[in-house]
């Protein structure tokens, strides 16, 4: 499909209004004939003819001619924007929802303000054509016609005379389309590139302002903002270029009629009402001329942005939902790996893992930044396709349950915490939203965040700011659990979610995780041997690989990574963990 059958297909549902717009734009198109006839008669019939009779009816006939163009006019526009409102709604909400069904790969790839652009400044390109241009086109050509055959009924050969604007008029058209539709595309690469510096330093400006970059800031922005305007006053050269051209050749119009009209008033070819009436239809054949170059922009813009959003649209995800996927209402929670690799960019990011675990089990994942412990839970939840191997869920490859059932069996609380500007119940409630208060505040006393919440001034009916700004980072990673523990998951993910609160937090933290774990198999991801020492199952990553896994006295027995993290974090290892590993 093309970008512009893409388009077509929103326009169709409202083809109804369309064609009743265009019906009434045709009738006032038509009835703009009537008056520069009327005025003509009115000269030779009336003024110089002597029949005063035939005043008083001739003025009624443009009075009432008049009326019903306005009225018309009136309820054409009205249709046209109607219709406009409704493609830009359908097209908005189906250009959304496919945003939503695109996976991780995508948003690492793409900018928010290159996506904010196609949702703002395209969108309004588009509604601004269904609305406006359309009918203009429609109507500035239907004028210039009927304005032709009437100047033909008046005299052929000032017609004649007038048609040797036309193929002048298509020439510079066709010029101007050529150079308009490549600067419009920059153009509009320049305003999503601004649009995203603009959102990155307005979420960032706390950074900013603590590194004191304001002015450094300022020349990047400034940067940007000179492409933008560069861009602008490239396509506004072309303008410059062209719309004076189509001026001219109005003005060529009117000198044709001053000159030869009047020559052949002159010369008793044509009469004086006949040279008023041909130049009540001038105006219609102005009018298309001068506003050709506006429309050929207008309609250059549209179809550029109608390229954008549809390049956007079209880029399917790599992850996505079979077509018959396994659904079960509630998953076990047994978790397996086999074998099990993921590469991106041409870059190992996790070889080779294979583990197992069994429902209502706790998993503690430890190991050097970027050793793959996100990535592997990126894994199970399908964020990501493994490159080799299988992710098993109650014995289920991933691949083949529905997406969204798996997602919603598994709760979690990642390591970058997003808040929405909502209030404190809305974000808690958020995988829940119909769930009770009682429930939202219980899952609050669980993730030791239901004290500090109280304490606030309208306690859970706060509205915390955009991603949480105004709640301290341990603030917001209790939130974050909660909202995760509402879920009541089959699967819980805990990515170093403790490492923002005290000790004492992270105990009574740990110790409420206890009361689900029957229930729930819990993963936590963790730098702290405390979050993980007490988990049934310790898996030790480094460079994308297992290389330990056991229960915590296992491993500080085998003297391996996990035994020296563990003798940097707490000291010397005990006494009697040392003698047990000489005994084996």
């Amino acid at each position: 499909m093309t970008p512009m059958k893409w388009f077509f297909s929103f326009l169709k549902k409202y083809r109804g209004k369309m064609i009743l717009g265009i019906c009434m734009t045709t009738a006032v198109s038509v009835l703009s004939v009537v008056n520069p006839y009327l005025s003509g008669q009115i000269v030779d019939r009336v003024i110089q003819g002597g029949e005063y009779d035939l005043l008083l009816p001739m003025i009624g006939c443009l009075l009432g001619v008049t009326v019903v163009m306005g009225a018309l006019r009136f309820l054409f526009q009205l249709v046209f924007e109607t219709a406009s409102q409704g493609v830009l709604y359908d097209m908005r909400d189906k250009v959304y929802r496919k945003l939503l069904e695109e996976d991780f790969a995508f948003y690492n790839k793409k900018r928010t303000g290159d996506l904010m652009s196609r949702q703002t400044g395209d969108m309004d390109a588009i509604r601004h054509f269904v609305a406006y241009v359309i009918y203009v086109v429609y109507q500035s050509v239907l004028m210039f016609v009927f304005a032709l055959i009437m100047i033909f009924t008046v005299n052929t050969k000032l017609a004649a005379a007038m048609l040797l604007v036309l193929p002048f008029t298509a020439l510079t058209t066709y010029f101007q389309s050529k150079e308009v539709h490549p600067a419009f595309q920059r153009n509009r690469d320049c305003f999503s590139s601004l649009n995203t510096f603009v959102q990155e330093n307005v979420s960032g400006n706390r950074v900013v302002r603590a590194f004191s970059k304001e002015d450094y800031e300022m020349e990047k922005f400034e940067a940007e903002n000179d492409k933008f305007r560069n861009a602008q006053v490239d396509a506004s050269k072309i303008w410059m270029k062209y719309v004076p051209v189509f001026e001219v050749l109005s003005y060529v119009l009117n000198i044709i009629l001053m000159l030869y009209g009047g020559y052949m008033v002159i010369a008793g070819e044509i009469s004086l009402g006949q040279l008023v009436t041909v130049n009540g239809y001038l105006w219609m054949l102005n009018n298309p001329l001068r506003q050709a170059g506006w429309l050929v922009n207008d309609t250059s813009n549209f179809v550029t942005s109608v390229e954008k959003i549809y390049n956007t649209y079209v880029e399917e995800p790599d992850v996505k939902t079979p077509v018959s996927g396994v659904v079960k209402k509630h998953l076990k929670g047994a978790v397996e790996f086999r074998n099990v690799s993921y590469r991106a960019d041409d870059e190992d990011i996790v070889m080779d893992v294979n583990f197992k675990v069994e429902p209502g089990q706790t998993v503690g994942i430890i190991g050097s930044t970027g050793a793959g412990k996100s990535t592997i839970m990126n894994l199970l939840c399908r964020f990501y396709d493994t490159t080799e191997g299988d992710v098993l869920v109650d014995g289920v490859n991933v691949r083949d349950m529905d997406l969204y059932n798996l997602r919603d069996n598994i709760g979690m609380a990642m390591q970058d915490v997003f808040l929405f500007s909502d209030t404190i119940e809305g974000n808690i409630a958020y995988g829940r939203p119909d769930c009770s208060f009682e429930e939202v505040k219980r899952a609050a006393v669980m993730a030791d965040a239901n004290h500090f919440i109280s304490a606030l001034p309208e306690g859970y009916d706060t509205i915390v700011g955009e991603r949480g700004v105004g709640l301290s980072g341990g603030q917001k990673q209790r939130i974050s659990l909660a909202r995760a523990l509402l879920k009541d998951p089959s699967i819980l993910i805990l990515d170093d979610t403790t490492s923002a609160v005290d000790m004492e937090t992270e105990s009574y933290i740990q110790s409420q995780l206890k009361k689900i774990e029957k229930d729930c198999t819990i993963f936590v991801i963790a730098y702290r041997i405390s979050s993980i020492k007490d988990a049934d199952l310790i898996l030790v990553m480094d460079n994308g690989r297992i290389i330990e896994q056991g229960t915590h006295e296992e491993l500080v027995a085998a003297g391996g990574y996990y035994a020296t993290a563990f003798r940097h974090q707490y000291g010397e290892i005990p006494k009697e963990i040392t003698e047990r590993k000489g005994e084996a």
